[in-house]
């Protein structure tokens, strides 16, 4: 229990003072506004409803109304108490009536044995279209579908104190992440390496008092690579962050409530990226070897303990330093101009406008580790490949062996061209990491404690039937 408190502290939401927000994703709405238009969907599970009769608190229906299942699950309102009942955790899966999930991905979940009123887990999987904001010309794009770019997203959120943060985070973070990608539609299609600096934005403007930010040159090093990649890696950073900035907003508002791990896979242009915050857990199963693709979230490295020193303490860097980190050494002649850099909170990069204080010498030039990058292209893939996402539910009392065992066992009982194979998958590690009911509680077949947390898993095929295009 305390090493999951330790990583609920961990998690995506800041329980503390947030630090200066980041400017805003300009087409996000507020967790309690109406989202924009979307293209036609399968209907949210709806709310349960409050009991009849008599006056009921106002909290308690704000509280039976905020509860609901992912969008996908399809569940009506007897499916919805169905998923709400603690004594017989039915599992549920998205219903078999011919329109799946995006490459058949499998999904199930099960509710927590009574450790909370709800299952505060929330998952969504969704095919989301960028449009590209601007040239790299640095002038306006004209509305064109055929230069946008599309990414496939799958998202796990394990809520604490409550499930509102989770909800909101399963609504809004890849909205997020499309608005950190509109910048780089272009730039993710170009063969050529990313440009160091985009244009300034027209009529911005510019500083001709900056000799007194201007250190020496010495001991900086040549131009760091920076790749397509890390460009991707430093707009699923961002969107965590933006994401948990408004998360901070809206606690303090009291518009939502608790926090929520985040397990989160965007697969892009060939390339699959995982990225995680707190205690859930993704790994490849392939071939019967097992690739783990996810980490819980801690400070990994020395530079971004430093970098996070400086942004709490700007004072212990004598205003000669910036706490940022660039690829090169910014120049005077910059300012205005939009260029890669990245903070205490990235391993990837992200453009930024050049202000006067970016001038300073920087106080770290170091590598970091990355979001985990997995590369479809690398691979010959068999339908039996698949990658699995789980909240901490399955894997307090399953191990990655027993997972991949799992795998095995499940798909071989199908043929390779069966969709709803990737379902029962998800469907047996729920069940295996549930157990059945007994006298003292929910147990396994070796008679030990079956988890009672609540379980989501994600079954994503990585090869086979159809197209990832």
């Amino acid at each position: 229990m305390l090493n999951r408190v330790r990583s609920a502290v961990a998690h995506l939401v800041s329980s503390g003072g947030a630090p200066p927000s980041r400017p805003k994703s300009p087409d996000l709405p507020n967790a309690t506004s109406a989202p924009p238009a979307a293209p036609p969907q399968a209907p949210r599970s709806p709310p349960a409803r409050a009991g009849s009769g008599g006056a009921t608190p106002a909290r308690t229906v704000e509280a039976r109304a905020s509860f609901s299942r992912p969008t996908f699950l399809q569940l009506s309102p007897g499916g919805l108490r169905r998923a709400d009942d603690h004594a017989g955790r039915a599992v549920q899966s998205p219903p078999d009536t011919g329109r799946r999930l995006p490459w058949s991905t499998g999904y199930a979940e099960v509710i927590n044995a009574g450790k909370s009123r709800h299952n505060e887990d929330q998952a969504c999987c969704e095919v989301v279209y960028v449009e590209g904001r601007r040239s790299v010309s640095g002038a306006p794009r004209e509305p064109s579908r055929g230069q946008g770019l599309c990414f496939y997203y799958w998202g796990l959120f394990d809520g604490h104190a409550g499930g509102g943060a989770a909800e909101m985070a399963s609504r809004l973070l890849h909205r997020h992440i499309r608005e950190q990608l509109k910048d780089l539609v272009e730039i993710l299609q170009d063969p050529l390496p990313p440009p160091l600096c985009l244009p300034s934005t027209p009529g911005a403007p510019g500083s001709s008092d900056s000799s007194q930010l201007v250190g020496p040159q010495s001991c900086w090093s040549s131009q760091k690579e920076v790749t397509h990649e890390s460009l991707v890696v430093g707009a699923i950073e961002n969107a965590f962050q933006l994401m948990d900035e408004q998360m901070a907003r809206e606690r303090r508002g009291h518009q939502v409530e608790g926090g929520c791990c985040a397990l989160v896979v965007v697969y892009l242009l060939g390339k699959v990226y995982v990225a995680n915050a707190g205690d859930s857990r993704a790994i490849i199963v392939r071939n019967g070897e097992i690739i783990p693709m996810s980490r819980e979230f801690t400070p990994e490295t020395e530079r971004q303990r430093l970098q996070l020193l400086g942004f709490l303490k700007p004072e212990l860097l004598g205003g000669e330093f910036t706490h940022l980190e660039f690829p090169r050494r910014v120049q005077p002649k910059e300012l205005g101009q939009r260029m890669l850099y990245r903070d205490q909170n990235m391993t990837g990069w992200a453009y930024k406008k050049i202000e006067l204080e970016d001038l300073r010498f920087p106080l770290v030039c170091g590598e970091g580790k990355k979001v985990r990058v997995y590369d479809l292209t690398q691979y010959e893939h068999c339908p039996d490949d698949v990658l699995v996402l789980g909240t901490d539910g399955l894997w307090d009392v399953t191990s990655d062996c027993e997972v991949a065992a799992t795998v095995d066992r499940v798909l071989s009982a199908y043929e390779p061209n069966d969709p709803s194979r990737y379902t029962a998958l998800a469907q047996a590690l729920v069940l295996g990491a549930r157990g059945t009911p007994r006298d003292r509680g929910w147990r396994l077949p070796n008679n030990k404690l079956g988890s009672g947390d609540d379980i989501s898993v994600f079954v994503i095929p990585l090869g086979g039937p159809g197209s990832y295009s």
